[in-house]
């Protein structure tokens, strides 16, 4: 990947628990090293542990960039990140995920729970409103997202949904494979009508 003027930063959305396979916190790492590699700004929940611990972690290691956003309440029940470059406390998870979303060029989800669900069925609804144009690329590993996938297919298929909303977020295999997404739809090499990559 060639650094893009159009990327400085991404979000990233993860989850915040220590209690998931320790192979997702080493692909949070292994992102947080691509990402520094290619000049790329983290903006993140916030939090120390987890999946989210991992990729600030992998960020700041490479002398790299971090901005967390939380809300005051989940200070310490997420254990507040205190040493990455930028934490901004907010005062509600609503002002957390506009936030976040300003500071971002690109969205990126790696493995997490219901709240990584939330933010980005939500990022992805804005999206289809058209609040927004940034890329959002899931990556995808082991299958932990196989059955998110096959939801949406499902509302496709109910009618709840149209065709090109399966597409509004790409599915990956590894960070490598992200980046070069993000980098090709803002460059418009290709574009979410495509399809999934």
């Amino acid at each position: 990947m060639t650094q893009n003027s159009l990327l400085n930063s991404i979000c990233v959305y993860c989850g915040s628990s220590d209690n998931g396979p320790a192979v997702h916190r080493d692909l949070a790492r292994e992102l947080g090293r691509h990402m520094v590699a290619n000049g790329i700004q983290l903006v993140y929940g916030g939090g120390r542990v987890g999946v989210m611990g991992a990729i600030a972690d992998a960020v700041l290691d490479g002398d790299g960039t971090v901005t967390g956003v939380i809300p005051d309440f989940l200070m310490r029940r997420e254990h507040g990140h205190h040493e990455v470059t930028n934490l901004e406390v907010v005062a509600s998870m609503h002002e957390r995920k506009a936030r976040m979303a300003e500071l971002s060029d690109a969205f990126i989800v790696l493995p997490g729970g219901l709240g990584t669900l939330e933010e980005l069925f939500e990022i992805m609804t804005w999206r289809q409103l058209g609040l927004h144009d940034k890329p959002i690329i899931v990556i995808n590993p082991d299958g932990h997202w196989d059955r998110l996938r096959e939801l949406v297919d499902d509302l496709v298929a109910a009618g709840y949904a149209r065709p090109e909303n399966a597409r509004l977020a790409h599915f990956v295999s590894n960070p490598a494979a992200a980046l070069a997404a993000i980098e090709a739809q803002l460059t418009g090499e290709t574009h979410i009508e495509t399809g999934r990559l």
